[in-house]
């Protein structure tokens, strides 16, 4: 299995990261995409992703737009890094990007940065990890103008069929996480009960979206083996056909 969204490089792991690295490989985890957030974070997810060989994306993340003014000068160093690290192969993606309408940032300047990273995705023919909350239709509308040739993937899907079909259309997956495991996620469980199993990646946003039934406040990557065999019930197949299918697609979706 590969965790295809984890924030493992944040400090709510600093006391236990190589205990869970561990546990994770016993658990069948053998990798897991660390997105970028800003400026201030990359130096230290890049440390990470190079102590525990990790796959990375680097990013600017919609709660993280900050000023105007400041924004040019993140998308230059955005860039610079990419430049310095594009022939890593642990580089497998732009993010995480995109909007979201229920946060404090400015949604125009979440636009203009959003709008400048599927540029920088199409430049370095990287997929984008994208996240989009109350903005779908910004987003898609975006990607439909755009037309980014590496597509990408829309982490922490909690939509029904209709909207996750029209990205699965454009060519996107949708990253399912802990979500699924809530008793209150008809239409995100109704999404993966319809739709091909080509459309979806596991995922967990580690350390956040942790599954309301979670006895642990701090999400892992561990949870995963419980959303597969989520899915497996949804899909009514079994659970070894669905892991193979999700490592099948992530290993597509960022080319390794």
């Amino acid at each position: 299995m590969i965790d295809s969204h984890a924030h493992l490089d944040f400090p709510e792991f600093d006391i236990d990261r190589a205990e869970l690295f561990a546990q994770m490989r016993l658990a069948g985890i053998n990798n897991v995409v660390l997105p970028g957030v800003s400026a201030l974070h990359w130096r230290n997810q890049l440390k990470v992703a190079e102590q525990y060989q990790c796959l990375y994306a680097l990013g600017i993340h919609p709660w993280y737009c900050g000023h105007a003014a400041d924004i040019d000068s993140g998308l230059k160093s955005l860039r610079t890094l990419l430049l310095t690290y594009k022939d890593n192969s642990q580089l497998v993606a732009i993010g995480e990007c995109g909007l979201d309408k229920l946060h404090k940032s400015d949604f125009d300047t979440q636009l203009k940065v959003f709008t400048a990273q599927i540029e920088l995705a199409a430049e370095f023919e990287l997929p984008l990890i994208i996240h989009a909350v109350k903005a779908h239709e910004e987003v898609i509308k975006l990607l439909k103008i755009l037309k980014p040739s590496k597509k990408g993937v829309i982490h922490g899907f909690y939509g029904g069929p209709e909207l996750a079909s029209q990205y699965v259309n454009l060519g996107y997956k949708v990253g399912v996480g802990g979500l699924l495991l809530n008793d209150n996620a008809p239409k995100l469980q109704q999404t993966v009960a319809q739709l091909p199993l080509d459309s979806f990646v596991l995922e967990t946003d580690s350390p956040a979206m942790t599954p309301k039934n979670s006895q642990n406040r701090r999400n892992t990557p561990l949870i995963l083996p419980d959303i597969l065999q989520k899915m497996a019930d949804l899909q009514k197949k079994s659970a070894v056909l669905i892991s193979e299918q999700m490592f099948s697609n992530v290993t597509q979706l960022f080319d390794l």
